[in-house]
Order: C-alpha cells, then structure tokens, then sequence
C-alpha cells in the first residue's frame, strides 16, 4: 500500500462526498435566494419564512437523489472492498 493509493482513495472519497452533497446544497441554496427576493420585495423580515422551505426543499432533494447516492457511495464501497487482497498482498492496485 503506497502513499500515492491512499491519497487516491482519500480524494476519490472527496470528490464522492462533494458529488453526493450538491443536489441538497444545491437546492437549499436556491430555495433561499427565492425567499430572500420574495422578502426583499415584501420587506416581510420573519427568520423561519425562509427556514422551512429550505428544510422541505432539501428532503425533497434527498428523495429524488437518494437512489443516485446511494448506488454512488455503494459502488465507491464495493472497489474498497474488492481491493483489500490486493492490498493484504503488500502490493497496490
């Protein structure tokens, strides 16, 4: 096991973390700059106006994205796994 496979493995671990997490950020973040114009508009300044949206916006998002993430972190898991004899062997993939 080579420090080279290790930094591979950990950014591949990254990049997965960031790929899985952008449809909820991604979502929240648009959700909110809608209240925000809609509050700007109204001069309604109320905290939870835009706290709720976000939250049903982003489970929403988790359900329609869900499937995609877990196949993603699943099959990110099956190639860790699949190299453990490879790695117990002393050499690297």
């Amino acid at each position: 096991m080579t420090e080279t496979y290790i930094l591979g493995i950990v950014s591949k671990a990254l990049y997965l973390i960031l790929f899985c997490s952008a449809p909820m950020l991604i979502s929240a973040l648009v959700v909110g700059l809608v209240i925000s114009v809609i509050q700007a508009t109204t001069q309604i300044q109320e905290q939870t106006l835009s706290f709720v949206p976000k939250i049903i916006a982003t489970f929403v998002s988790v359900l329609l994205a869900g499937p995609w993430i877990g196949g993603a972190i699943g099959r990110f898991a099956v190639q860790l796994f699949m190299d453990i004899p490879r790695l117990t062997r002393g050499g690297g993939p």
